[in-house]
């Protein structure tokens, strides 16, 4: 028999049966290569790590890299390497000791009181969404009026956007974001973006009531770190990679809430159960399947599988996270389902900072959807609904509604 070539070997991302659920292949997987080898879309290929323990292992692992400019880190998103003079400051993209002394600087702005002395601001920001939606006549488009623009602000909030700049700010943010936009539409937008950041974080404060822009820059000066790189190099990972990802997980979301109504009824008919079931609806989607990808700094042994130095790995949370040993069916939404075990906000050492704000985020945006409008409603058939099938946040283009 002759040799097998990267042809032979399984594509990456994975095809969805049903697009509210993992990869089937991941099941499969699972149980017949939990490492396997797998073809990336630019032709190289990578390791796929898809069981739970073997996921964690790899990302607890001081041999496994985060730094995207490194030879051998999975390239999943054509032009991410342009980034790399871009990369000072962000956070998934270093390793220690460099990333220890970030994240230390920066844990304080994400703590779970830091979250819930945001919750009036969130809510204010919800309310207002629910209104432009209400506004917009039907059916409306659930991903422009909600899941795009509520992250979108609740960054603005964060940082300290003066009020003057909030459309701005709201717009590139949403272009950057949306699945919709063109590579140059994108890009057009990142560079206003980092622009105008540039110029907040060099001022004397972004406006009267500062926010984390402000904060970060006197902490990081105090520290005898004058140079601004850091502080802009943040900001904008949280545009790049917070954004996107929250959006796209209340658009998933409100779709599988939709199309399994008896879920939906559950959040409307009890809104004290919201937060166990923001667990379950993150552990079901993992929309950043892809960011807890590494590269191997030396050999290590995983699921009895060697990992040479300098190959990639792809450790999906996704996979993790519908791994049949944890979650029983994974593939049901169940919102009462106990998930405190799930890994969607990564593991280890670069876990999510702002996991905290996005489960608030999550938590406010279905409570008020559900009390404000019970009776929302897919406005086409869930089959023609568009989602993203290429390597980046999975994600909704639109989502027609009405009520």
């Amino acid at each position: 028999m002759g040799q097998a070539t990267t042809e032979d070997l399984p594509a990456f991302p994975m095809a969805r049966a049903c697009p509210l659920h993992a990869p089937d292949s991941y099941l499969q997987l699972q149980d017949d290569e939990p490492v396997a080898r797998v073809r990336l879309p630019n032709g190289s290929t990578a390791w796929l790590v898809t069981k739970h323990e073997h996921v964690r292992q790899v990302l607890m692992s001081p041999h496994m890299s985060s730094d995207r400019t490194r030879p051998g880190f999975p390239a999943l998103v054509p032009g991410v390497s342009r980034l790399k003079d871009h990369g000072v400051g962000f956070l998934s993209w270093a390793d220690p000791p460099e990333h220890t002394t970030q994240r230390r600087m920066l844990t304080g702005e994400f703590t779970v009181r830091r979250a819930q002395e945001m919750r009036p601001a969130i809510q204010a920001i919800v309310d207002s969404c629910l209104d432009d939606l209400a506004a917009s006549g039907q059916p409306a488009d659930l991903v422009a009026t909600l899941a795009m623009p509520v992250p979108a602000l609740v960054l603005a909030s964060l940082l300290g956007i003066p009020d003057r700049d909030l459309d701005l700010f709201r717009t590139k943010a949403i272009e950057i974001g949306h699945p919709a936009s063109s590579p140059e539409t994108r890009g057009a937008a990142y560079r206003t973006l980092r622009h105008y950041l540039k110029e907040l974080v060099e001022s004397d404060g972004p406006g009267p009531e500062p926010g984390m822009l402000t904060r970060l820059t006197e902490r990081y000066r105090a520290a005898g770190a004058v140079d601004n790189a850091e502080v802009l190099g943040f900001a904008n990972l949280l545009i790049l990679a917070g954004h996107e990802s929250s959006a796209n997980m209340i658009a998933l979301s409100a779709a599988a809430l939709l199309r399994n109504r008896d879920q939906w009824d559950i959040l409307a008919n009890d809104p004290r159960g919201t937060r166990q079931a923001v667990e379950e609806l993150f552990r079901y989607f993992s929309v950043s399947d892809v960011v807890t990808s590494r590269v191997a700094t030396a050999d290590v042994e995983v699921g009895g599988v060697t990992i040479r130095a300098g190959e990639g790995v792809i450790a999906s949370n996704n996979a993790a996270n519908h791994d049949p040993e944890l979650f029983e069916d994974p593939n049901r939404l169940d919102l009462t389902r106990p998930t405190r075990r799930h890994i969607a906000f990564g593991y280890g050492a670069h876990q999510c900072l702002g996991q905290h704000i996005t489960r608030l985020e999550l938590e406010l945006v279905f409570n008020s959807l559900t009390a404000r409008f019970p009776n929302l409603r897919l406005a086409v058939p869930f089959e023609e609904l568009e989602f993203t099938t290429d390597a980046r946040l999975y994600g909704l283009y639109a989502m027609p509604v009405v009520w």
